[in-house]
């Protein structure tokens, strides 16, 4: 039977293993604090198209307990990978899978690149190499996430709307590993296409986040408000543009403009973005994933990036002021 642990399973994570576990597949999940010990006492709730589901996954809190998965997959913030990496090791083995369901700019990025980058290390989500050493990235695989959900309260997960995980090889592939995962969570009732080009989807998603991230976080505002302001807007819309430069200089292919992607974004509605949401409760903020990788990769390509190394500075300062 193949095992799979979900690490972090918080919002996202516990909307993967109720799914899976309610389709009868079974799950680990790792977590720690009153989360789990709800879990523990009455099981992980699922809050979903009207209903409400209890699930009984196996929860541990002490990952030596699990020992090596067949698949691990990641529901961190980007910026909890570092301070877990201990956690993590007991969990992989020479075959185990990870799957990297994080935003931003992931720490495998340059892994089967291609050209002069190939290998290069994005400080920003890898420093010293330390992520990379304790997750090989010739065993991740990429997951991106589209589905909402929320932490109603412990043990209990409120899914808000979307379906899909779109996973991809960081070679192209459609290996067996990637195949399967997907087979897994197409039986638990979730979208799960793999691209062949996922570097160029991760961009989708990343493109509005390194730019509506932290535009809100300064200002406070939802994104209805960030992009109905015609200044606000104008400076999302700057740092897309210089994102895409960067982005297409590592040979990613947008398969559409950047005031699609902007319209997109207003669509949402008056909706915090993960950044603001992070800030109001206190929490570190997914800066270096989101927009500190990109200006760092914008300086191996030669591509000058203002507005966005502006707004990087101001909401690290303001992530140091909290």
């Amino acid at each position: 039977m193949t095992s799979i642990c979900v690490f972090g399973a918080g919002a996202i994570g516990g909307l993967m293993a109720a799914k899976l576990e309610m389709a009868g597949v079974p799950v680990t999940v790792v977590a720690r604090g009153p989360h789990y010990d709800a879990m523990l006492a009455k099981g992980l709730v699922l809050r979903s198209d009207g209903k409400e589901t209890v699930t009984y996954p196996k929860v541990e809190l002490d990952p030596k307990d699990v020992g090596p998965q067949d698949y691990l997959v990641l529901t961190l913030k980007a910026h909890s990978l570092l301070p877990a990496m201990a956690q993590l090791k007991p969990l992989i083995g020479p075959n185990t899978t990870v799957v990297a369901a994080i935003n931003g700019v992931p720490w495998w990025y340059t892994y089967k690149l291609g050209g002069e980058f190939e290998g290069k290390r994005v400080d920003a989500v890898d420093p010293d190499g330390a992520v990379s050493a304790g997750l090989p990235p010739a065993q991740a695989v990429h997951a991106i996430v589209y589905p909402a959900a929320d932490v109603a309260q412990p043990g209990v997960i409120e899914h808000t709307y979307g379906d899909r995980f779109t996973l991809g090889e960081p070679d192209g592939s459609k290996s067996e590993r990637v195949s399967k995962f997907a087979e897994l969570l197409m039986k638990a009732g979730f979208k799960a296409p793999i691209r062949p080009r996922i570097r160029d989807e991760l961009w989708i998603k990343l493109w509005g986040n390194m730019a509506f991230n932290p535009v809100s976080a300064l200002t406070g505002a939802t994104l209805d408000k960030v992009l109905a302001d015609p200044g606000t807007h104008a400076t999302c819309r700057a740092m897309m543009v210089e994102g895409q430069a960067v982005a297409e200089k590592l040979g990613v292919k947008f398969a559409i403009g950047v005031d699609k992607r902007l319209a997109g974004g207003a669509e949402v509605g008056a909706h915090k973005t993960s950044m603001l949401q992070d800030l109001e409760k206190g929490r570190p903020l997914e800066i270096e994933a989101l927009l500190g990788a990109v200006v760092e990769m914008s300086q191996w390509v030669g591509v000058d990036m203002p507005i966005s190394r502006s707004v990087l500075a101001l909401v690290r300062q303001r992530a140091a002021m909290r």
